[in-house]
């Protein structure tokens, strides 16, 4: 397995994937090693619940992070040749773009088949080709499926964008959805505790939003929706926990609504926190523009928490309107509040949506369930 994050790497969805799956292809017999990138004060080589990962040393740097990218697969590509000398590999699956010149050049090394998984595209997070890196990147995640003996995708409507996109043959895309390891949201926590580090009272509700601080999460559109939900409900409080490079133009918006000192950014916090605040909530909002799957509505479902959600993408796909979450309209604020107020007015139809969506996160998203799917495109790619 090749990605470019790997815990304690994190940075998005993918390092948490890739734990996920791999761990649950160890627990099924299978042997798995992750080549990734190194961080600093963490082994180069470890073994994390059996699975073996191989941590690059990335010996030159570079502003620009496409130029970075391919600068860092050099280095994993010797990675593997060393590691492929002691292990007899039978495929390789590669995540995303970003290690598809290292993947690609393993396949031909090895002779063996290449998995590859397209956690999103350039097209949809940019919504658009807009520079040069965009159209490279645009390229690079083309050419990855066409090396790739099977791609896998997490939504019917990632599968519709990439042969759409990348005029691919329907048949060679496998819809696999993401997984959760729904153990850690099986806790109890003192939520009046956590919302007070966080200075929401006893009286207040709680309107919690997680998620990287970039244009395709549609952050702004809950910000717009803030004094809207705050006139019909004083009440309420808002968190966004996360980072990213639009972080300051958010909050920068949130000061120009007039609603500032009812809205706090965290930055990056935690797992362990991210689990707390997500099970102390009121509602989850993810008011996203772009979403192949939508691992934090899930994330969400898996707490106990209601989740009020754009009907776009993945997210369409996993949330069932009214019985598992409440669908808002995409990049509307007033959509967004209306979901909001739905599910505070109602504290027991809330209760109810909550539960539905814990017990389907449960019995179709475990990581068992998807590891498993994932070994039968492994056979069908392996012959």
């Amino acid at each position: 397995m090749v990605t470019w994050e790997f815990p304690p790497r994190i940075v998005g969805g993918i390092a948490r994937h890739c734990e996920g799956l791999a761990e649950a292809l160890v627990s099924g017999g299978h042997e798995v090693h992750v080549i990734t990138l190194d961080l600093p004060g963490i082994p180069y080589y470890e073994e994390m619940e059996g699975v073996k990962v191989y941590r690059t040393a990335v010996q030159l740097g570079h502003p620009n992070f496409l130029t970075w990218a391919l600068l860092f697969n050099h280095f994993m590509e010797k990675k593997m040749a060393e590691v492929s000398q002691k292990a007899g590999f039978d495929l390789i699956h590669v995540h995303d773009w970003l290690t598809a010149f290292a993947g690609i050049s393993f396949k031909y090394y090895l002779k063996k088949p290449m998995i590859t998984t397209i956690h999103a595209t350039e097209i949809g997070r940019a919504q658009g080709l807009h520079n040069p890196s965009s159209l490279a990147i645009d390229g690079i995640e083309w050419w990855s499926t066409y090396e790739a003996s099977k791609v896998i995708v997490t939504s019917d409507s990632m599968r519709r964008e990439i042969c759409d996109h990348f005029h691919l043959p329907w048949e060679k895309i496998e819809i696999i959805p993401n997984g959760i390891d729904t153990t850690p949201y099986n806790t109890s926590v003192d939520r009046w505790a956590v919302r007070g580090r966080y200075g929401v009272g006893s009286n207040e509700k709680l309107v919690l939003c997680v998620g990287r601080l970039v244009p395709q999460k549609g952050i702004e559109y809950l910000i717009q929706a803030i004094p809207m939900i705050s006139q019909r409900r004083p009440e309420t409080r808002f968190i966004v926990v996360g980072d990213g490079w639009l972080r300051g133009h958010l909050e920068n918006l949130a000061q120009s609504t007039g609603y500032r000192a009812k809205t706090t950014f965290t930055g990056f916090i935690p797992d362990s926190e991210v689990v707390a605040l997500m099970t102390s909530a009121d509602v989850l909002v993810v008011p996203s523009i772009y979403e192949p799957f939508g691992i934090v509505a899930l994330e969400g479902m898996a707490a106990g928490v209601p989740v009020v959600a754009s009907q776009i993408g993945g997210l369409a796909e996993v949330i069932e309107h009214d019985r598992t979450g409440i669908f808002a309209h995409s990049r509307n604020p007033g959509s967004i509040a209306w979901g909001v107020d739905r599910v505070l007015s109602d504290p027991g139809h809330s209760k109810w949506l909550a539960q539905n969506a814990k017990e389907l996160v449960q019995k179709t998203y475990s990581w068992k369930a998807i590891a498993t799917k994932t070994v039968e495109v492994y056979e069908e790619a392996a012959g």
